[in-house]
């Protein structure tokens, strides 16, 4: 004989269920929709971080070399100039007379060169048919001797006033970036004792990064595996206090040969090229130097990333899609967005990306899976 349900009761049953289905999908529903994304493994190159600065590969200083007025100025400070373009004119008055005269003088001993050898050539003939004696002979020959010494003189003396002449037009050694006049037009510079600096000029084609690293990390960093002569220092990553239009690495080219005794460091040179002409002498900058390679690397956005007293957090999502307070410690900045973290979460786990700010620790959130 079959069971028959009573009516009445089957139709409690279906309400019943109705009720809870509603009551579930209400509760719900009322739970916040908050991003989150799943930490992800990938191979990565690691880097430690040294501060350090930018110098010029090729800098002169422009001096002056003779006393005078400067009388003229011929460029603006922070200008390109070209190499041996005239930056400054000296006065140049004292200098022309003293060329002048050494002209004159030269003139002059070659004329008594010329008289000297004319006699010598005379008194030698004369000596022939017994007209003079040989002591003559002997004096003209010494003045004439001495006369070709004279014009020696007189070629260097020349040599020299032109080339103090040539001084009062100061020239731009190479071309490049010049800075301010140190001493500009209207002054009265004494350069013929010591050079006098006027002004300083920077090419800025090429750039040498300068930074230094303790000795016992270059060691087990830079020490091993062929130096800097290694494939992994050919292009290390630059990163400026402002943003540069363009992304600038480094090819390691000089390790000092010998420790600083005073801070236990080592001098580290890279050469990177300036692009865009963006890059300044002396500009400071952080330089990612690599010591290895991560396989399995574990990874997730900086933006997602926290930070308070404690030190850096991620608000991670549990399975029971509770927020966690789960603090962190991180590596470097990966692919420009992505930041290395090397403890506090496994791969895979879920954390927040958005809504930092309005998530607590042990709420119960609806996951809205992202990229």
């Amino acid at each position: 004989m079959k069971t028959r349900i009573p009516l009445i009761l089957l139709l409690a049953v279906i309400v019943s269920m109705t009720s809870c289905k509603h009551k579930e999908t209400h509760e719900s529903q009322g739970l916040p929709s908050i991003d989150v994304a799943t930490a992800v493994v990938d191979s990565v190159v690691l880097y430690k971080t040294y501060p350090g600065y930018l110098s010029s590969d090729n800098s002169a200083v422009v001096v002056a070399q003779v006393d005078g007025m400067v009388l003229t100025q011929n460029f603006s400070g922070g200008q390109f100039v070209n190499k041996g373009a005239v930056l400054f004119t000296i006065d140049p008055t004292l200098y022309k007379d003293a060329v002048d005269r050494a002209e004159a003088q030269l003139a002059s001993a070659i004329s008594t060169r010329d008289y000297a050898q004319s006699h010598y050539a005379a008194v030698k003939k004369a000596l022939e048919a017994d007209a003079v004696s040989k002591m003559e002979v002997l004096n003209a020959e010494s003045a004439y001797e001495q006369a070709e010494a004279d014009i020696k003189n007189c070629r260097a003396a020349l040599h020299t006033a032109q080339t103090n002449l040539g001084y009062c037009s100061v020239r731009a050694p190479l071309a490049g970036y010049i800075s301010d006049s140190y001493n500009g037009a209207g002054t009265f510079v004494n350069g013929s004792g010591t050079p006098v600096e006027m002004a300083k000029i920077f090419e800025n084609k090429i750039f040498k990064v300068v930074f230094e690293i303790e000795d016992s990390q270059f060691e087990s960093m830079v020490g091993r595996d062929g130096g800097i002569g290694n494939k992994l220092y050919r292009d290390v990553p630059l990163h400026f206090r402002d943003t540069l239009l363009t992304g600038f690495k480094a090819d390691l080219v000089y390790e000092a040969p010998s420790v600083v005794q005073s801070t236990g460091t080592i001098q580290l040179k890279g050469r990177v090229e300036n692009k865009n002409g963006e890059l300044k002498d002396g500009m400071y900058v952080t330089v990612s130097l690599p010591y290895g390679e991560n396989p399995r690397a574990i990874l997730v956005k900086d933006a997602s990333i926290g930070t308070d007293q404690l030190g850096k957090y991620l608000y991670t999502v549990n399975d029971s899609n509770k927020v966690v307070y789960t603090p962190i410690e991180v590596g470097d900045v990966y692919k420009d967005s992505l930041r290395l973290v090397t403890k506090g979460i496994k791969p895979d786990t879920r954390y927040v990306t958005k809504a930092l700010l309005t998530v607590r620790p042990g709420e119960e959130i609806k996951p809205n899976l992202t990229k």
